[in-house]
C-alpha cells in the first residue's frame, strides 16, 4: 500500500505550512498539495485525487461546511476538519461531523505553531485513521423544542491513574442498587452514532452515562445536540449529582466521569486526574467504576472509535456480570474501540448501529422496543 495522499485546505498560509510539515514528517503520508480556498481546492481534488482532506471551516469564497456538503454529495472523501476551540467552532464542527467528516483537529486561538507541533502525533494518527474510515454516511437528526440546562462542573483534586481515581471514590455501602444503568463510550464517528442511538430511547429509559472523546469547549454544544435527538433529558452533570431515570449524562470534555454507590443510589463523580489511554475523559474510567458499583445491573455499550479506550473497562463490566453491546464493524466509521473489546472476548452482542438502541432496551426493559423514528 502506498502513502496516504493528503490535500491541505486552509486560507491561512501559516496553518498550511505547519500542517504540511507535520503530516510530511510521517513516512505513511504524502502531502500532495495545499489550497488557500475551496474553489482552488475543487480543481486540485480533480487533478490530484487525494485520499484525505484537511479542511478549515472559515474560508473566503465558500465556507468549509458548504464545501463539505457539496463534496459528500458529489465525491465522498475522508475529511478531517480544522476547528477553533470556540462555541461557534464547536457548533460548526459538530455540523461538519453530521455531514460526514471523519474527525477534527482543534486549532488554538493563540500560539498556533507550538500547539499544533505538540500534537503532531495526534494529527498524523487522525489522518491515517481517516484514510481507512468509511465515509458518506449521514445520520438524520430528530429535533424537539427544548434546551437542557447544563450545570457547571465542580472540580475535585487531581489523580494519577484510573486505579487512583476509582480508589478515591469508594463504595460507601454494601447495599447494591437494583436499578439498571447504561454506560456508553465512543470516539471517532461517535457524535453522530450517539445521536442515532439515543433517538431510539423513550423518556422512561434507565439512566445513560456517556463518555465521548471531545474537547471541553465542545461539551455544551454536543449535549444540546444529544438532547435534541432524544425524548430523554441530556445534561453535563455536576460533581455529586444523583443519577436519575430518563436522563443522559455526558462527561465534560476536561474531566473523567465515574459513578459510585450511596445506599440505593448512583452518584456521579468528576475527576480532574491525568489522561487515561491519552484521553480525558476516558471510557475506561467510566466503565470500571460502573463494573464496581453496578455489576450485573449495568449494560455497557461501545460505539465507533479510534484506539482501544473502553475495551479493558468493558471486560471488567462483563466479568462483573454486566451485559455488553458493541457496534459492528460494517456500521462503524472506525472499528478500533469496539474491535478491541471484541478481541478480548467480553462482548455479548455485536449489532449494527441501527440496532443498538433496540438491543439495549431489551436488556434493561424486557418486553420494550426502541422508539421508531
Amino acid at each position: 500500500m502506498g502513502k496516504i495522499r493528503v490535500l491541505v485546505i486552509d486560507d491561512s498560509a501559516l496553518i498550511r505550512k505547519i500542517l504540511t510539515e507535520v503530516l510530511s514528517s510521517s513516512p505513511d503520508i504524502e502531502v500532495v498539495g495545499a489550497a488557500a480556498d475551496p474553489l482552488i481546492a475543487r480543481e486540485m481534488i480533480k487533478q490530484l485525487n487525494p485520499d484525505v482532506l484537511t479542511l478549515d471551516i472559515e474560508m473566503p469564497h465558500m465556507d468549509g461546511i458548504t464545501f463539505l456538503s457539496n463534496l459528500m454529495r458529489l465525491r465522498p472523501t475522508p475529511v478531517v476538519m480544522i476547528s477553533t476551540l470556540t462555541e461557534h467552532g464547536a457548533e460548526a464542527t459538530l455540523n461538519a461531523l453530521s455531514l460526514g467528516a471523519v474527525d477534527f483537529i482543534a486549532k488554538p486561538k493563540v500560539d498556533v505553531v507550538n500547539t499544533l507541533n505538540e500534537y503532531a502525533d495526534e494529527i498524523i494518527s487522525k489522518v491515517i485513521v481517516a484514510a481507512q474510515a468509511k465515509v458518506g454516511n449521514v445520520y438524520n437528526r430528530v429535533a424537539k423544542p427544548k434546551t437542557p440546562a447544563a450545570p457547571p462542573v465542580t472540580e475535585i483534586s487531581e489523580k494519577h491513574s484510573v486505579d487512583v481515581i476509582l480508589k478515591a471514590a469508594p463504595v460507601k455501602t454494601h447495599i447494591s442498587p437494583t436499578n439498571k444503568i447504561i454506560a456508553l463510550g465512543a470516539s471517532t464517528g461517535g457524535t453522530e452514532a450517539i445521536k442515532t442511538v439515543v433517538k431510539g430511547f423513550p423518556a422512561d429509559t434507565p439512566p445513560i452515562l456517556i463518555t465521548q472523546h471531545l474537547p471541553a469547549a465542545f461539551s455544551e454544544s454536543f449535549v444540546r445536540h444529544i438532547d435534541l435527538a432524544t425524548e430523554m433529558s441530556a445534561c453535563i452533570p455536576k460533581h455529586g449529582q444523583t443519577v436519575e431515570s430518563g436522563h443522559i449524562y455526558l462527561s465534560p470534555g476536561d474531566k473523567h466521569m465515574l459513578v459510585i454507590r450511596e445506599g440505593g443510589k448512583y452518584i456521579i463523580q468528576l475527576s480532574d486526574g491525568l489522561p487515561v489511554n491519552r484521553h480525558k475523559p476516558a471510557v475506561d474510567v467510566l466503565f470500571r467504576s460502573v463494573a464496581q458499583c453496578a455489576g450485573g445491573n449495568a449494560v455497557g455499550v461501545l460505539l465507533t472509535g479510534m484506539g482501544a479506550d473502553g475495551a479493558m473497562g468493558m471486560k471488567e463490566m462483563h466479568d462483573a456480570g454486566a451485559k455488553t453491546v458493541i457496534q459492528d464493524e460494517q456500521s462503524s466509521v472506525v472499528w478500533g474501540m469496539p474491535g478491541a473489546a471484541f478481541k478480548l472476548g467480553c462482548t455479548d452482542y455485536v449489532v449494527s448501529l441501527d440496532e443498538v438502541s433496540h438491543k439495549v432496551l431489551s436488556l434493561v426493559k424486557p418486553g420494550s422496543t426502541s422508539k421508531v423514528i
